[in-house]
Formats: C-alpha cells, sequence, structure tokens
C-alpha cells in the first residue's frame, strides 16, 4: 500500500521581506489500528504505506511473534479517520498478546504506570552475539548514500527512513513513515519476510537514537546500529548492556562510533 504526499497552501516569510505563496507536500499521518487476534493491541500514528510489514515489524520487536511464520493473515483496510490492519498470532506470543492486552485495560491514561511497568522498561535484553568489527567508512557511505532512498522524505522533508546495509555501506532495504520507530519496525518486517539476517549488516537510522531504537535494533537480531543524531544516556546504556555496535551522528563526511563490542 503506498500513501502519495497531501499538499496544501501556505505563506512564506522569507528574512529579506519577501512574502509569497507556496504549494508545499505535507507527509501523510493517520492513525493505524493494529489488532492481533481480534484484539486491538494499539493505535499508532503513522504514514499509510507498507503496512503489512509494520504489522509484521512491530509484532517482531513487541515480543508477540519469534519469528515472521508467526504472523499470518495480514489484511489492511481503510476505516474512518485511519486504517486498520488485522494480523494473526500462533505460538507463545498469543499469550503475552491477552495478558498484555489484560494489563493495559487496567493502567491509567499516563501510559508506563507502575513499578511492574518501570520494570519491563528496564528488562535485560538479549545478548548480541560476537560479531565483526564495522568499518566506520561503511557507515559513512551509507549515510552519504540515505537520502537518495528517501522519496518522500525528499518531497515533504518530515519523514524518517530506517535501513539495512550490507556491512561495505551498501543500503539493500529501505523503509519511511513520519515516525522513527514505525520506519524501523516496517523495515524489519520486510527484512523478516526476505530471510535477511540483521546480524550481516547494519542498521541504519534517520532519526536520533533514543532507547527504544537500540531495542528493536537488537530484538531483530542486529549486532550494529548507526542513527543520524546522538543517543540518549539510556540508549548508550542498553547498547552497552546488550552488546550492540553503535555508532551515531552519521553524515557523509563524519561518525561518531559511542560503543564497539565487536570481537576483532
Amino acid at each position: 500500500m503506498t500513501a502519495a504526499p497531501d499538499s496544501g497552501e501556505a505563506t512564506e516569510f522569507r528574512a529579506d521581506g519577501t512574502i509569497m505563496p507556496v504549494r508545499r507536500q505535507w507527509v501523510p499521518e493517520v492513525p493505524v489500528a493494529l489488532e492481533y487476534n481480534g484484539l486491538s493491541y494499539a493505535v499508532m500514528m503513522a504514514t499509510p504505506r507498507d503496512l503489512a510489514d509494520f504489522a509484521r515489524g512491530f509484532a517482531l520487536t513487541e515480543g508477540l511473534a519469534r519469528t515472521h511464520a508467526d504472523i499470518t493473515d495480514i489484511a489492511s483496510a481503510r476505516v474512518e479517520g485511519g486504517h486498520v490492519v488485522r494480523a494473526r498470532l500462533t505460538g507463545l506470543g498469543v499469550e503475552k498478546l491477552t495478558e498484555r492486552v489484560r494489563a493495559r485495560v487496567a493502567e491509567s491514561s499516563c501510559g508506563l504506570c507502575g513499578i511492574e511497568n518501570i520494570e519491563a522498561v528496564n528488562a535485560a535484553l538479549p545478548p548480541v552475539p560476537p560479531h565483526a568489527r564495522l568499518d566506520p567508512r561503511a557507515v559513512l557511505c551509507a549515510a552519504a548514500a540515505l537520502r537518495e532512498h528517501q522519496p518522500l522524505g525528499r518531497t515533504t522533508g518530515a519523514a524518517h527512513a530506517a535501513a539495512f546495509c550490507a556491512r561495505d555501506g551498501t543500503l539493500r532495504e529501505v523503509r519511511e513513515d513520519v515516525g522513527r520507530h514505525n520506519a524501523l519496525d516496517k523495515l524489519i518486517g520486510a527484512l523478516a519476510v526476505a530471510g535477511v539476517d540483521l546480524a550481516a549488516g547494519f542498521v541504519l537510522s534517520s532519526a536520533r537514537c533514543s532507547y527504544e531504537i537500540v531495542e528493536k535494533a537488537v530484538r531483530a537480531g542486529a549486532s550494529a546500529l548507526a542513527t543520524v543524531s546522538l543517543p540518549t544516556g539510556m540508549a548508550v546504556d542498553r547498547a552497552r548492556a546488550a552488546g550492540l555496535s553503535l555508532f551515531c551522528l552519521a553524515r557523509d563526511d563524519s561518525v561518531l562510533r559511542v560503543h564497539d563490542r565487536s570481537t576483532r
């Protein structure tokens, strides 16, 4: 499913005093409801494209599924006010799904509330297996090429991208979305279907490196992550604890190696 950018009229005010009407493209953003086994699990603000990849990747990074084979019968539909994506889960994730839905009914509207949720946020991530050192020049190469693979980002200037890159920096797959987490989930979902081992390359995100980006990358099986902005302190701590190699401030001419857990 694709979504063309919306467009609209605006007025541009320039520093030299010039005022002129312009027409701009807006990045699509709508509520997307994710339903698994007939249960509403989450409603995300997202760009309505690659929604099957989104539902699949979200289930994998949430721990609702171990492999893409646990996620079947994915179907999306446009409904009043947004989109709904429905999928069927099998395996151990079914129990987690029902437990999470039941727990969320009892939660207050502030989101992550109570000691059990705080403990869940800080729960240990699966350890990243030993991996070869990533050459920073590969990150530079990928960062320089990323914009050419962001049609929605170039058109609107307001979309994030997540890419899977070979170890030499060649971009293999890219997904875009208004949300940085959504873009990564879509990428993970697409790679899962293709049978790609994320540890064989690295993930590149156009966003800042928050702890959620680290968590999703680790849970998807990545060994190295690069982002275009600086990480949060928690993101660095989580990457170090899991053994994820982390590169940040990735530009076409420089990159910051924050953490390296490679074996050689």
